[in-house]
C-alpha cells in the first residue's frame, strides 16, 4: 500500500549500532571534551579544532560555537554543556528529516545523480532493497550506459533484491530509461529506480546528458521523475557542497542520499549541509538576508544515509539518530 514512511518504519537498535560506528572517529573526539572539566577558552579551541577535524566546515564550526558560548552563561559542567550541543544539533539537522511520500504516482519514478565512485549504483541497489520491504514493487533502470561494469553491478543487484532490470549495452541513457519507464507502467511498478552515468560538475557535456535523462522521463510519464536525488560520499567533505549546488543547477534536486559513513567518515559534513540549507529557507522566507550569501533555490533533505557494504546498510536521515551516534 502506498503511503508515508520515516524513521520509525524500521528495526532500530541494530541500525543505531552501525550508525555509531560509521561516525566513531567523530564521537570519540567529542566525548572527550564532555567528560569533565572547566569550560573555559582552551575547551572551546580544543571543540573547535574537533569540530573542524570532523568535516563540519568553518561556517557550521562557527555557528555552532556562537550558539554553545550563549548557552554555556547556564550551565556549570560540561556534561550540561554536552546536552546543550545534542539540542543545538538537533535543531540544526532536523530541517534535513522530511519523510518521503510515494503517493499518487504509479510508477513513482526516482532519478539518482552523482559522481564516479559517491557509490551511486550501490545505493540504488540498497534502494530497492528497502523499498521492497516496504511492500512496493520496484524495477531498475540501468541508465549509466557508459560503464558496462554499471550494468552488470546493477543487474546484481536487482537479482540480489528480486527485482527487474531494464538494460542494454551501449545504447542511449535516455532511450533505456525510456522503455524502463513503459515497462514498469505494462508491468504495475510501483516505484522506478533510473541511474545515471557518474559525472563531475564540470564534465558539462555528462551534465547535459543527464539533463537529457530528465526531459526524456518527464515525456515518458507526465510530472516525472517525482524525485531527483544526488548520492554524496561522505568522505569528500566541504567538496559536498559544491557538488550539490552543481547538481542541484543542473537538475533541480529533491534529496540528498549521504553514503559511506563507515568509519572511514567524520560525519560532520552533515552540518554543512544542514548549516546550507538552512540559509536557502532564510533566503526564501526574506529574512536574514544579510546572513544568506548564497540563496540557492530552495531546502534539499537528506533522505538517506548509508553505513556500509551490507544490503540493509541504508536507512532514512533523522536528525535525533544521527546527533545520538554522534555524541553518545
Amino acid at each position: 500500500m502506498l503511503g508515508v514512511f520515516s524513521r520509525n518504519d524500521r528495526v532500530r537498535y541494530p541500525w543505531l549500532a552501525r550508525l555509531r560506528e560509521g561516525v566513531v572517529k567523530t564521537r570519540l573526539q567529542l566525548s572527550g571534551l564532555f567528560g569533565g572539566g572547566k569550560i573555559d577558552p582552551e575547551f572551546f579551541e580544543n571543540l573547535e579544532n574537533a569540530l573542524l577535524e570532523s568535516d563540519a566546515g568553518v561556517d557550521a564550526t562557527q555557528f555552532l560555537l556562537e550558539r554553545l558560548r550563549t548557552r554555556a552563561l547556564r550551565v556549570e559542567s560540561a556534561e550540561q554543556l554536552k546536552a546543550e550541543l545534542r539540542e543545538i544539533l538537533v535543531e540544526l539537522l532536523a530541517p534535513l528529516e522530511q519523510p518521503l511520500r510515494i503517493a499518487g504516482a504509479k510508477p513513482y519514478i526516482i532519478m539518482i545523480a552523482g559522481v564516479n565512485g559517491a557509490g551511486k549504483t550501490t545505493s540504488i541497489g540498497k534502494l530497492a532493497r528497502y523499498f521492497k520491504s516496504l511492500g512496493f514493487t520496484v524495477l531498475l533502470a540501468a541508465g549509466d550506459t557508459f560503464r558496462a561494469a554499471a550494468r552488470e553491478q546493477l543487474s546484481a543487484w536487482g537479482a540480489k533484491n528480486g527485482v527487474p532490470v531494464v538494460a542494454q549495452a551501449g545504447g542511449d541513457p535516455g532511450a533505456v530509461v525510456f522503455d524502463a519507464v513503459a515497462a514498469a507502467r505494462a508491468r504495475g511498478i510501483d516505484v522506478v529506480l533510473a541511474d545515471t552515468a557518474g559525472r563531475l560538475p564540470t564534465q558539462l557535456h555528462l551534465m547535459e546528458e543527464a539533463k537529457k535523462i530528465k526531459r526524456v522521463i518527464a515525456k515518458a510519464e507526465p510530472g516525472a521523475p517525482h524525485q531527483t536525488w544526488l548520492v554524496l560520499d561522505a568522505n569528500t567533505g566541504q567538496n559536498a557542497l559544491s557538488q550539490v549546488r552543481a547538481f542541484d543547477d543542473a537538475l533541480g534536486l529533491t534529496g540528498i542520499v549521504l553514503t559511506k559513513l563507515d568509519g572511514t567518515a567524520k560525519g560532520g559534513v552533515v552540518c554543512a549541509i544542514a548549516l546550507a540549507q538552512s540559509k536557502v529557507a532564510l533566503a526564501q522566507s526574506g529574512g536574514a538576508r544579510a546572513q544568506s550569501k548564497d540563496p540557492h533555490q530552495r531546502p534539499i533533505p537528506l533522505c538517506f544515509l548509508g553505513v556500509g557494504e551490507e544490503i540493509d546498510d541504508l536507512r532514512p536521515f533523522a536528525a535525533r539518530e544521527f546527533v545520538s551516534a554522534l555524541l553518545d
